[in-house]
């Protein structure tokens, strides 16, 4: 990954509290346990590395002592790490003078902490617009720009009034748009939800995902709570013991964890709520172009023995569906015209659409419910069994609820394609 796509590299890093904290570092280099280490020595940080992409919301999840809050703060420099490196926007941050690390902060690197960490004296929009006065901003354009940011985060109204006149909730928003008006390149966040109610913190947490849709922000994101990490997350990294132990998906987590720990640690995770039509999709193969015809369609239907078919263009835009007897009404009629009969009703879902949003569409469908990407093309199918199965479902429910228009029988095809196919070859497309 090069320095246009990574906001934040972090390359070996320990943290190590206590004397000998350097001899320390090297014994665990070679291998002594975290455990084993001399009384009053600490490794609350063991030999981390990885890089955070511009743009993605990356999380790091753990209990209580495994580390998480310390490696935060070395990403900013309240911490200087006892060894590695921490990079940030391509520039290296660890061992740089106070001087330089200052102006980091105020450029390039912005917290939202538990807390608030709000100034008391201060109005809504001054808080705001503390970190454009602590970069020297004029007062009108920082004045300007924290009304934007309040407006955003749902303070609009508000902006006159002191931190002690606001709900938890609203004092977190006054904290995040903070860091927001600074427009630094990455935002921390510690634990930054969970001191408020549950209602309140699921509403933050959809918030930030919908400011990170509209802003592009790239956030290092610090939980204990694995829902919200799952929620929130593009990227996880779960630390145990001061090491990180496995970093991927939230989908990558919950299918493939790496070891017993992550496996009983997303024991009791909702599956249905991290899983998308992506994860569960298949190959469609019962596709047809409209110059196919009813004789392309109807041949297509047989060979899957399927009812219905699905639609698309050559670049596999996704235009509708027919039906095995529409398809046979044309053949019989001497029709070649597919359009006639295309049905728009299809029915696809984005492809990044939760399996707990995918049942009743499922069940709707005519025929093995389509996903589609961003652009609107068929990129995969999702039959009612593997849904199901996916969803735990009993074998009974499963072959119930899969249940669909039984498809026209073989024979009852053949005859008619043989009756029309007189003097024309029949054409079919296959999306592959």
């Amino acid at each position: 990954m090069n320095d246009e796509t990574t906001a934040l590299t972090v390359d070996g890093l320990y943290k190590v509290f206590g004397r000998h904290a350097d001899d320390a570092v090297i014994a665990l280099h070679r291998g002594t346990p975290r455990e084993q280490l001399p009384p009053g020595t600490t490794a609350a940080v063991i030999d981390a590395s990885f890089e955070v992409k511009r743009g993605e919301i990356f999380v790091v999840m753990g209990l209580s002592g495994s580390g998480k809050s310390t490696l935060i703060r070395t990403l900013n420099g309240l911490l200087e790490p006892t060894a590695g490196t921490v990079t940030v926007g391509g520039e290296r941050i660890t061992g740089i003078t106070p001087k330089r690390l200052r102006a980091v902060r105020r450029e390039r690197i912005s917290m939202v902490f538990q807390h608030f960490a709000l100034l008391p004296h201060r109005t809504v929009l001054d808080n705001v617009a503390y970190g454009l006065e602590i970069q020297g901003v004029a007062r009108a354009e920082r004045e300007e720009r924290a009304r934007e940011i309040t407006e955003i985060v749902g303070l609009a109204g508000w902006e006159d009034k002191h931190p002690h006149q606001l709900s938890g909730g609203m004092q977190q928003r006054v904290g995040l748009a903070r860091a927001l008006a600074a427009d630094t390149d990455v935002l921390l966040m510690d634990e930054a939800f969970s001191a408020l109610d549950p209602l309140i913190r699921r509403e933050m947490q959809e918030q930030l995902v919908d400011l990170q849709a509209t802003l592009g922000k790239t956030i290092v994101f610090i939980t204990h709570d694995l829902n919200e990490a799952m929620f929130l997350g593009d990227r996880i990294a779960v630390m145990r013991d001061g090491r990180i132990v496995q970093i991927g998906t939230p989908e990558d987590i919950l299918t493939d964890p790496a070891n017993a720990y992550v496996e009983q640690f997303v024991a009791d995770v909702d599956r249905t709520r991290v899983l998308t039509a992506e994860s569960v999709m298949r190959k469609p193969r019962a596709v047809v172009h409209p110059s196919a015809g009813p004789h392309g369609a109807l041949t297509i239907m047989r060979d899957e023995q399927l009812s219905a078919v699905y639609v698309t263009q050559r670049d596999r835009s996704l235009v509708g569906w027919v039906s095995d007897r529409d398809a046979l009404d044309l053949v019989r009629r001497g029709e070649r015209d597919l359009a006639t009969i295309i049905r728009r009703d299809h029915g696809a879902v984005p492809s990044d659409t939760a399996l707990s949003d995918l049942f009743i569409p499922a069940l709707e469908a005519q025929l093995p419910l389509g996903v589609q990407d961003d652009k609107g093309r068929l990129v995969g199918v999702i039959p009612r069994v593997t849904l199901l199965a996916t969803l735990g479902g009993e074998p009974d429910a499963a072959a119930q609820a899969a249940a669909r228009p039984d498809p026209l029988p073989t024979e009852v095809v053949d005859r008619a394609l043989e009756a029309a196919a007189d003097s024309r070859s029949l054409t079919t497309t296959e999306v592959r």
